[in-house]
């Protein structure tokens, strides 16, 4: 009898041996209850860059492909007057170029074409759904304006409602996180603003907003937008971010004392050290997305312009300033970050008031930001939030 191999691993795995094809799947996957993908159409183009694993313009055809199927068919509901039909597969279309691009290095013209279609199918969709209501946005600051929708709360009691300032983190942006929970989060009476800040989505593609360390500056700009709005109540507005924003989230938290809670969607300790280990092993390391796309961000040609632009991002001093209630979610198994790093974030925050709630594999939702059990985390956010927010 053959000795037995290595355990299998309790999370769906699509593409066995590829680390980044298979996470991306699975959180494509993980959007389906939101509206964000249809497991018959994510294993149709799954399957068929099969032949194809690990080149990523197969990935970016594919997907585009998968994308351009659903916008046509969305063009074709919208002439035939079934509006509803044609928002669905206009939110899938739009999430599906975004997938399309994600692995997509250079962002050459024909990256930010696609990118471009995909915020006008997004655009539709809110257009035409029933619901959400969906606003479209831009946040000043000294420097410009940040994009962002506001997306209205559902059950509420009119008035001044709380609402939750939302961010991705390296390599996710407002569209992405809409289809990541917010359709059932505005169902509890609390809206939401997505949003896109330094080096996310419009940003850095269009007003060239490059990675910087000090992101509170868009977190400020939304504080300020919705302290200005007469549906939302300035003293119950938290902020949310994920993955890099495990470093965004409490930033903002500890700069601007007005954030009522603040929520680490996945824990960062010091993203400097944490590039420096990826390189040094860069082809073990457990990536989100191509290397290049650091550079890129940045706004640099060389790893070691890279890391001097990131070489502040980090959260010893900052962490410690966070005095509003805190709440780090974080999988158990994350190949991204490390559970001592997130236990350092944690033990630093300055706040009496603070949760770490791990993800383990009995209960699920133990990779990188609960990609493997997204309803589960957003569960767990929503409750949360309910508590410190109402």
């Amino acid at each position: 009898m053959n000795a037995p191999g290595a355990p299998a691993p309790r999370h769906f795995t699509y593409y066995p041996g590829n680390y980044r094809w298979s996470a991306e799947i699975l959180a494509i996957l993980g959007t389906a209850p939101y509206g964000g993908a249809e497991i018959a159409e994510v294993h149709r183009i799954g399957n068929d860059l099969r032949e194809h694993l690990g080149d990523d313009d197969a990935w970016f055809e594919g997907w585009c492909r998968g994308a351009g199927l659903l916008e046509r068919r969305a063009g074709e509901a919208t002439a035939r007057k079934h509006p509803l039909t044609a928002a669905s597969n206009y939110l899938r279309a739009s999430y599906y170029y975004q997938c399309a691009d994600h692995f997509k290095q250079p962002k050459d013209e024909r990256a930010l074409a696609v990118y471009r279609t995909s915020l006008e199918c997004f655009e539709r969709f809110s257009a035409l759904t029933d619901r959400p209501r969906i606003e479209r946005v831009e946040l000043p600051f000294t420097e410009g304006s940040f994009p962002a929708y506001f997306v209205h709360a559902e059950n509420a009691r009119g008035g001044r409602n709380p609402c939750v300032v939302r961010f991705g983190g390296f390599d996710t942006q407002k569209e992405m996180q809409y289809v990541r929970g917010t359709p059932a989060l505005v169902r509890r009476g609390i809206s939401y603003l997505l949003v896109d800040g330094p080096a996310q989505g419009e940003a850095i593609r269009f007003r060239g907003m490059h990675l910087r360390e000090d992101f509170e500056v868009a977190g400020t700009a939304a504080y300020n937008y919705l302290a200005g709005r007469p549906d939302v109540d300035p003293d119950r507005i938290a902020v949310v971010a994920m993955s890099l924003g495990g470093y965004y989230a409490p930033r903002i938290a500890a700069m601007d004392r007005r954030f009522r809670a603040c929520v680490a969607w996945g824990a960062i300790w010091d993203y400097h050290a944490t590039w420096k280990r990826r390189l040094e092993r860069i082809k073990e390391a457990a990536l989100p997305v191509p290397a290049d796309h650091l550079l890129w961000t940045c706004g640099v040609d060389t790893w070691e312009a890279a890391l001097k632009k990131i070489e502040g991002f980090k959260l010893d001093g900052v962490a410690q300033r966070v005095m509003c209630p805190f709440l780090l979610m974080h999988g158990a198994e994350d190949a991204q970050v490390s559970n001592a790093d997130a236990q350092k974030l944690f033990d630093a925050i300055g706040s009496k008031d603070k949760t770490m709630r791990v993800f383990e594999a009995d209960e699920g939702g133990t990779q990188h930001c609960q990609r493997d059990y997204v309803t589960r985390a957003v569960d767990v956010l929503a409750d949360w939030l309910d508590e410190k927010l109402k």
